[in-house]
């Protein structure tokens, strides 16, 4: 099974596809611990990665569709996986079609969490809440202010990619607004139904 997670920051494609995960055996792969792992394995690719990141640039998208290419390759990605995160923009979707469609392994379903943005922000307050009341340390990015910026970011770069996989039939819209539960259930619902 091989998924894409649409949504905005907040919405709960992490906790959904930590659940998917344990449930199919496949893997969450995110654009950051991809990063983070093709720099630490000192790859080719994972290197030129290195060097735009320590230079305080955005790695391009000819640098991640890279380093997506050969994270599914490995072994654990043979039965599917799930991308949180990527593609982030139209361009890199239609790269990963390409991609997935040299290596004969097409997607099965993009999932989009339909939320609302005014009550996002009111579980980013409750997630900063929780998180220092258990002693944690709060993310930089779920702090208020760098939350907004990142919903902005969501609706002018990523949002579009709901039109774009609606026009190839694979974008299936659940409500996010569910309990986690819920949400899972008409995730699984869907999945069944492919």
């Amino acid at each position: 099974m091989r998924l894409i997670f649409l949504g905005p920051p907040g919405a709960g494609k992490g906790t959904q596809a930590k659940l998917l995960t344990e449930k199919y055996g496949i893997p969450q792969l995110s654009t950051g611990d991809m990063l983070r792992a093709a720099k630490e394995a000192g790859t080719e690719i994972g290197l030129k990665a290195k060097a735009v990141m320590d230079a305080g640039q955005l790695v391009s998208d000819d640098i991640v569709n890279a380093i997506v290419a050969e994270r599914i390759d490995l072994d654990d990605c043979s039965n599917g996986f799930i991308l949180d995160g990527y593609p982030r923009t139209v361009p890199q979707a239609i790269a990963l079609e390409k991609m997935l469609q040299d290596k004969g392994c097409p997607l099965d379903a993009v999932i989009e969490l339909k939320v609302d943005e005014g009550a996002l922000m009111g579980r980013i307050e409750n997630r900063v809440a929780e998180t220092i009341a258990a002693g944690g340390k709060v993310r930089a990015d779920d702090m208020p202010e760098a939350f907004k910026k990142r919903l902005v970011e969501y609706r002018e770069k990523t949002a579009p990619l709901s039109a774009h996989y609606e026009s190839t039939g694979q974008l299936k819209t659940i409500d996010g607004m569910a309990d986690v539960k819920a949400v899972t259930a008409e995730i699984e619902k869907t999945l069944a139904a492919l």
